[in-house]
């Protein structure tokens, strides 16, 4: 496997329809999905020449903490579909790498288990659902465990249409049918790791042991989704949470500016993967205006797109101090298994970027800045003369 891409496609071809969908969808005609990564394609980067970069330093300081590379795993639910034991590998492949993994609160693995494996670089992400004692307690149980970053979700207040899952009749634990066992024939390997594995759940909302009943992934969607969340909201969290505190799911450049004066440790610009709402635009695209208008030394990430080590450098470029990727992970669990998915994709990850970085003539994360970008406008103009 030399590419994401091609982790992708072997994915798909591993992983029963049903899972795959759940992992590839986006939400509604899945525009918002497909301008994503179109929006980095359509970016191009000029590179500088004679600029010593024999050797390249790929580490970056944020929110205080030293990374090996720039970029993290953004939280996701349910990584367990792609392949029993995602979470758990991603988390400690991750904290191998030093690089931060973000354990969603809809994860198929406990905090505890996760902040055992990556002690120093496992963060939570928090969805504030419709019961408040229930997000108290999952803080405290984050805080308990050692883990000192605290990622706030704010852009899924309410339950999307994911026309995937709907027309798959997706739940937990997956619904019999003769479609979905024909499903499961044909993708004899995951079916099988499976099974001995036993079913993904929701780990850190379960509450006693022993077989649960079937999950609607919409209706619990939905109960995270009751809560009143404002602005109030989120100075009780800032209140609550005494560590580092990240809001994701920002678009807007006011929005950004008025999370960052409440404050908020750092933003991630996000469209939630294209998840949430199609008709959004690209997170690379929304994310100059959000950086003007915090300033330049205000801590910004971005997820939502990145496929590849050259979509890290432009989202740098562009203003990001730091990358979360999601489902490019997950394809590659779901291509290579746990055992080697994470690793072969962190490997793909890093040689891109310090490729791209080489090429770009960046010895150091710093050098990727907005003078690197080609502006096609403004060529074109010079070529004619019109700018000297």
């Amino acid at each position: 496997m030399h590419s994401v891409a091609e982790l992708r496609l072997r994915a798909r071809a591993r992983l029963p329809r049903v899972v795959f969908d759940f992992i590839d969808g986006g939400a509604g005609d899945e525009a918002g999905l497909r301008r994503n990564e179109s929006a980095f394609g359509e970016l191009c980067l000029l590179p500088r020449v004679l600029r010593p970069c024999r050797e390249r330093d790929l580490s970056t300081e944020l929110l205080g903490q030293r990374y090996a590379m720039p970029f993290g795993v953004t939280p996701m639910g349910l990584c367990n579909l792609a392949w029993p034991g995602t979470d758990r590998a991603l988390a400690w492949a991750a904290a191998r790498a030093q690089i931060p993994y973000a354990l969603s609160t809809m994860a198929s693995t406990s905090i505890e288990e996760i902040a055992r494996l990556a002690p120093e670089h496992a963060w939570f992400q928090i969805y504030l659902g419709g019961d408040p004692a229930t997000a108290d307690q999952l803080l405290a149980r984050a805080e308990a465990a050692g883990i000192r970053t605290l990622v706030l979700t704010v852009d899924a207040n309410f339950t999307a249409r994911r026309l995937r899952d709907r027309a798959n009749g997706f739940a937990l634990p997956l619904r019999k049918s003769p479609r979905l066992l024909a499903d499961l024939l044909s993708h004899p390997h995951w079916s099988w790791a499976t099974l001995r594995a036993g079913a993904p759940n929701f780990e850190n909302f379960r509450t006693a042991p022993g077989r649960r009943p079937s999950i609607q992934i919409s209706a619990m969607l939905q109960s995270l989704a009751q809560a009143h969340i404002d602005w109030d909201i989120l100075e009780r969290m800032r209140a609550r949470w005494k560590h580092t505190l990240i809001v994701k799911g920002v678009l807007h450049p006011e929005d950004a500016q008025r999370i960052a004066a409440l404050g908020a440790d750092g933003i991630v610009v996000s469209n939630h993967g294209g998840r949430q709402l199609a008709s959004v635009p690209a997170s690379i695209e929304a994310l100059p205006a959000v950086r003007e208008a915090v300033g330049p030394l205000f801590p910004l990430l971005l997820d939502s797109g990145v496929r590849s080590g050259d979509d890290i450098a432009k989202a740098l470029a562009a203003g990001a101090n730091f990358v979360l990727l999601g489902r490019t992970f997950l394809y590659g669990t779901g291509a290579l298994g746990a055992e080697r998915g994470p690793a072969v994709t962190l490997e793909i990850l890093r040689g891109e970027l310090d490729t791209a970085m080489a090429q770009l003539g960046a010895s150091r994360i710093a050098d990727l800045r907005p003078d690197l970008f080609f502006q096609p406008l403004q060529a074109r103009a010079v070529r004619q003369g019109s700018i000297r």
